[in-house]
């Protein structure tokens, strides 16, 4: 078997689609073994504008072969993404321009690799099987003001999503809140294989011995885009709490003035906006840490979404403070202990939570159990391997018969 796997993100890229799509491209390798061949096409580090690191442009690592292409820089803006997106499609097909595979996996946040990977497997006439981390369509033109361009955008991006989604065999979707999405596809099955825990997380599980005094910390790490809306509520929670809490933000991300600004305009001086940082330096500030923030825009688009950042949150011992609605709410309160769930935007609901309740740390070892990424990876490949093997086994019993 020849397997194509379509990542716009890579190791050592900083993203959730890296950190999902290196193990699985391993995996998936490793259980193929000698029956087969992974090759994997991404790109070159590029999720921050602030962050790079260097990565070899073609590598084998025995029946795996990655190749990665370069796409112009952006700063997370919509219009600088789609030239980056373009770029990355255009290598693509010349990369498989002689290439034949028996089936095209694509892992998508933000549709187009998965457009892509569609557009592979029909001029192959092979499965395809796509990985869905978010809704692209619902979610960009929730956030879209200007109406000409969303009176355009809506049926386009449709059109796109019938194309990409209505060839497909098989779709794992990481939030279950995704599901009535997709039920005008009826022709794929459907698996729930959600992000998960890596392993320089699980070692953050061991719980401090007492809880520290003075000024406590508040850790957000991550992007700073419109879906998080980071300046609708971390500044007015930091000028109520005053300078008996801290808030640390670490990441970038198209958004990032905004808060910038409203943090300057408050006059703060309980907010320390750095820019992003690898994995190892990012391990020393959730150690310091005494709370860890996540916060989702109040948009009905997101109340679907399973953020990948609460994996890594709830493999620690420190307090979760999710300001999330919907399906990640539900997840929160089912899953994760020691959290607390606020209404998106609500600082005074923050603020009195903080002001009030007593701190601790807690171990969550049922979750960690649960959610272990190399656990859910070499599910995700199993599937993604069993539904090809069916899928080829009926296309070459249907050439026959039509032979």
């Amino acid at each position: 078997m020849k397997l194509l796997l379509l990542t716009y993100y890579f190791e050592p890229d900083l993203s959730a689609g890296s950190f999902r799509n290196t193990p699985l491209a391993y995996e998936l390798a490793r259980q193929i073994g000698e029956s087969g061949t992974v090759h994997v096409i991404t790109t070159q580090p590029n999720r921050y504008a602030s962050f790079r690191a260097e990565a070899l442009p073609s590598e084998q690592h025995g029946n795996l072969r990655i190749d990665r292409v370069s796409v112009p820089g952006h700063a997370s803006g919509f219009a600088d993404q789609i030239k980056s997106y373009v770029q990355f499609y255009r290598q693509a097909l010349t990369l498989t321009r002689n290439e034949s595979y028996d089936v095209v996996v694509a892992s998508s946040s933000r549709l187009f690799s998965a457009f892509l990977g569609a557009y592979l497997a029909r001029q192959r006439r092979v499965p395809l099987i796509l990985d869905i981390r978010d809704l692209f369509r619902e979610n960009i033109l929730e956030l879209l003001k200007n109406p000409v361009a969303w009176l355009g955008l809506a049926p386009t991006l449709k059109a796109v999503e019938k194309y990409t989604f209505g060839y497909a065999s098989h779709i794992n979707l990481v939030s279950e809140g995704f599901g009535d999405y997709f039920s005008e596809y009826p022709q794929a099955t459907y698996s729930y294989f959600t992000n998960g825990i890596d392993a320089p997380f699980l070692r953050l599980a061991t719980p401090v011995a007492a809880a520290k005094s003075g000024v406590r910390t508040i850790l957000y790490a991550g992007n700073i885009g419109d879906g998080q809306g980071l300046e609708k509520i971390i500044p007015d929670t930091a000028k109520t709490l005053g300078t008996g809490f801290r808030f640390v933000i670490i990441g970038d991300g198209g958004t990032k003035h905004k808060l910038e600004k409203a943090v300057a305009d408050a006059q703060l001086t309980n907010v320390d906006i750095r820019p992003p940082m690898n994995r190892a330096a990012l391990l020393a500030e959730y150690e310091q840490a005494d709370y860890l923030f996540l916060h989702l825009n109040n948009l009905r688009a997101f109340e679907r979404c399973l953020p990948s950042k609460l994996f890594e949150y709830a493999a620690t011992d420190k307090p979760v403070l999710a300001g999330v609605a919907g399906y990640a709410a539900h997840f929160v309160r089912q899953h994760i202990s020691n959290s607390f769930v606020f209404s998106p935007g609500d600082a005074p609901e923050l603020t009195h939570y903080l002001q009030t309740t007593p701190y601790h740390t807690e171990t969550r070892a049922a979750f960690i159990a649960q959610f272990g990424r190399q656990s859910i990876i070499q599910s995700l490949a199993d599937q993604i391997l069993k539904t090809a093997s069916f899928k080829s086994t009926v296309r070459q019993e249907q050439m026959v018969v039509e032979a």
